[in-house]
């Protein structure tokens, strides 16, 4: 090399990022912890504080705060977060032009209030990972609306609530199962009152089902007193003790409370999460059914999200 051309060379180079690195700092904050973290880069825990140890000796600043319950992003975490999710996309964007994916196209996903408040962004997060190329187009409405909107050829899928005990119709099926609770403010006295004021939405809703048919079983005196499809809403009303309302278990967080039978409110019946599918749908419809399906066999993913 030309003397002249070395001296150009600058001593020392700025650091490079690996994308690795940064595919763990993301999963890291998206998750919550270092264990959860592992699981979802296919590494062990071990290995995955090996790698924000290397992050952090790169950057020569801490990333994270720990604790004994949570993991929290530093200031100088939540800039490398951003720019690391730019770069992930940036790499994905790229290899896509090389390869020809298995799948792609759009899918139109409708979902209700509470799934696409707790579990769906963690679920499309994991399947934009795996199919890059497929758009996830998502419309938000109650599980009557979605499935006429199915029948109308609308949407592609779409996950509703349902009773898993009553008979399911045609084109649906049972991809997760909770227990619904009678739900409370914490110190609240709203369970003490006669009539038994509770929140629950419109006909056709398998929480209020449930709620209406075990209060009538017991003989309990109630009164609607709070009415929303959504499920912030029910949280407010919960939260203002203005009522107690049926919902799941795995909900029950930030002031609110289960309410047990010493509260002599009755038992609730489970609800399931059930998915319905267009007739002869897409291969991208597939793929994506096929990945809530696997994805919400197990309960971790919506408790995780709650």
């Amino acid at each position: 090399m030309p003397a002249e051309s070395a001296s150009r060379i600058p001593k020392s180079q700025a650091p490079l990022l690996e994308l690795d690195l940064l595919r763990t700092l993301v999963a890291i904050a998206e998750t919550g912890n270092f264990s959860a973290a592992a699981e979802a880069v296919f590494r062990t825990p071990s290995a995955v504080s090996m790698q924000v140890k290397k992050v952090e000796e790169i950057v020569g600043r801490p990333v994270f705060n720990r604790d004994s319950r949570s993991v929290t992003l530093t200031a100088e975490g939540e800039l490398l977060l951003e720019h690391g999710r730019r770069l992930l996309s940036l790499n994905n964007e790229l290899i896509a032009k090389f390869i020809t994916p298995d799948v792609a196209g759009v899918v139109r996903l409708g979902a209700t209030d509470d799934i696409s408040e707790r579990s769906l962004p963690e679920l499309l997060r994991r399947f934009s990972r795996t199919h890059c190329c497929v758009t996830v187009d998502v419309v938000v409405d109650t599980s009557t609306s979605l499935e006429k909107r199915i029948q109308k050829g609308e949407l592609d899928l779409a996950l509703i609530t349902c009773n898993p005990n009553a008979k399911l119709g045609k084109g649906k099926e049972i991809v997760f199962r909770e227990r619904l609770t009678w739900a409370g403010a914490k110190n609240g006295v709203a369970h003490e009152k006669t009539p038994l004021p509770i929140s629950v939405w419109e006909e056709g809703c398998s929480w209020r089902e449930s709620a209406l048919k075990s209060l009538e079983a017991s003989k309990r005196d109630y009164r609607v007193a709070f009415m929303s499809a959504h499920i912030s809403g029910q949280r407010a009303a919960i939260l203002a003790d203005l009522a107690v309302a049926p919902i799941p278990a795995s909900a029950c967080i930030n002031g609110i409370v289960e309410l047990s039978k010493k509260e002599n409110l009755p038992p609730l019946a489970d609800y399931a999460i059930g998915m319905m599918m267009a007739n002869k749908p897409s291969p991208a419809a597939q793929a994506a059914a096929q990945h809530l399906r696997e994805s919400l066999s197990g309960d971790e993913v919506v408790r995780k999200s709650a």
